[in-house]
């Protein structure tokens, strides 16, 4: 491969048959990055639960990791099918990654106080790297032209009205931002129909997502051990903080071992594709909330925060977690009444309970021993490192 080759020549297609395909460094790198805008929404949003102001962080917060989740998967697509690995593939990536960082640098002001104008910029930034990506497509593959166009064409146009929200008044932020973001996900759907097999590849793109949950995952539990850090350094290590910490670490080795044993890894019928990767996001702003959550369950337990809003911030996101995953199964074709997913349902329920009535510690503890009840159900089923056959 000519990593130099010019611009006017054929960039690669790769073939979503090709044997040992793996995630590339650039795409690691290109994780990293999106991690840190994560590591950002989930900071701002700790900060409103911690200022009583629940309602706007979780709104916020939603917003800030839309952006975020949604320019981390086109791009995680695009180089699935389309990864040149040349120096313009090289520049356009790093394109998408400055916009990243700029978007990160805007998040906390966007969740805070409802300034967007950074984070528009960074989008913005992100998506002229990934438009150009495309245009780049276009222009050297005949067969897949149309497609391209579409893409590139759609990218545009919701990105103007992006821009365009700006000078919306404060009233209608909220409707046209879940306006633009239906928009935004529809642009694949009626791109991906100008082809007749789907050009990404699955093995790729499971690797792909596997190691976003990791890393966001790994992203929660720093956040959760600055909290407890900075809760023992206030007033010591007490045995509240001993059983927040111990529960913290339980739940997020457990939530790993659930989502890498659960049957809702991608299958190459292309009609499930869009459903299990749409499906993710679900999953993937749960375990960055929950690292923010431990941080308030820390705090609470220092009489920093409400206890109550420090128990809740723990168990939603299990549960939105648990749904999330029994949502990846049933869409892509597992019963719902199936013993690999109601039981995952029955247990976000009873942790959300636990989070409505327990103190804050004793509902960390508990959260983090239901999922620990779901790992040993799932061994006892026949659970095995290599996952669940459907």
């Amino acid at each position: 491969m000519n990593r130099f080759r010019l611009p006017g020549t054929q960039p690669i297609v790769r073939d979503p048959d090709e044997d040992h395909r793996a995630a590339t460094p650039l795409e690691l790198l290109f994780d990293l990055c999106f991690v840190v805008a994560v590591a950002q929404a989930a900071s701002a949003y700790h900060h409103e639960l911690v200022e009583g102001h629940v309602a706007d962080g979780l709104i916020g917060f939603g917003m800030g990791f839309f952006a975020v989740w949604w320019g981390w998967m086109n791009f995680t697509w695009f180089a699935s099918a389309h990864d040149a690995d040349d120096v313009l593939h090289r520049v356009l990536t790093l394109i998408q990654m400055a916009g990243a960082l700029v978007l990160a640098a805007g998040i906390s002001r966007a969740v805070e106080h409802s300034e967007f104008e950074v984070v528009v910029v960074g989008y913005l930034i992100m998506r002229v790297g990934l438009l150009t990506s495309w245009l780049r497509v276009a222009v050297h593959d005949d067969d897949g032209r149309t497609r391209a166009l579409r893409y590139a064409g759609g990218i545009a146009a919701v990105q103007v009205l992006w821009v365009g929200r700006l000078v919306l008044p404060e009233g209608l932020q909220l409707a046209s931002f879940v306006i633009l973001a239906v928009a935004e996900m529809t642009i694949p759907l009626w791109a991906e129909r100008a082809i007749d097999r789907p050009l990404f590849h699955p093995h790729h793109i499971e690797e792909r997502y596997g190691l976003f949950t990791i890393i966001v995952l790994g992203e929660s539990i720093l956040s959760a051990t600055v909290g407890f850090q900075g809760a023992v350094e206030a007033g010591g290590l007490t045995s509240e903080l001993a059983a927040i910490g111990a529960g913290g670490l339980v739940l997020a080795f457990g939530l790993w071992w659930l989502y890498f044993d659960h049957p809702g890894h991608l299958s190459p019928a292309p009609g499930q594709s869009f459903r299990w990767g749409y499906a993710h996001a679900v999953v993937f702003a749960a375990l960055a909330a929950l690292g923010a959550g431990v941080y308030v369950a820390a705090e609470a337990a220092g009489h920093h925060a409400s206890p109550r809003t420090g128990a809740l911030a723990v168990t939603l996101p299990v549960a939105a977690f648990l749904l999330g995953l029994v949502l990846i199964m049933v869409l892509t074709g597992v019963d719902l009444g199936s013993v690999r997913a109601w039981p995952k349902v029955a247990a976000a329920v009873v942790v959300v309970v636990i989070g409505l009535t327990a103190p804050v510690a004793v509902a960390v503890v508990l959260c983090a021993l239901v999922v620990t009840g779901l790992v040993v159900w799932m061994v006892a089923d026949g659970g095995h490192p290599d996952g669940f056959a459907l």
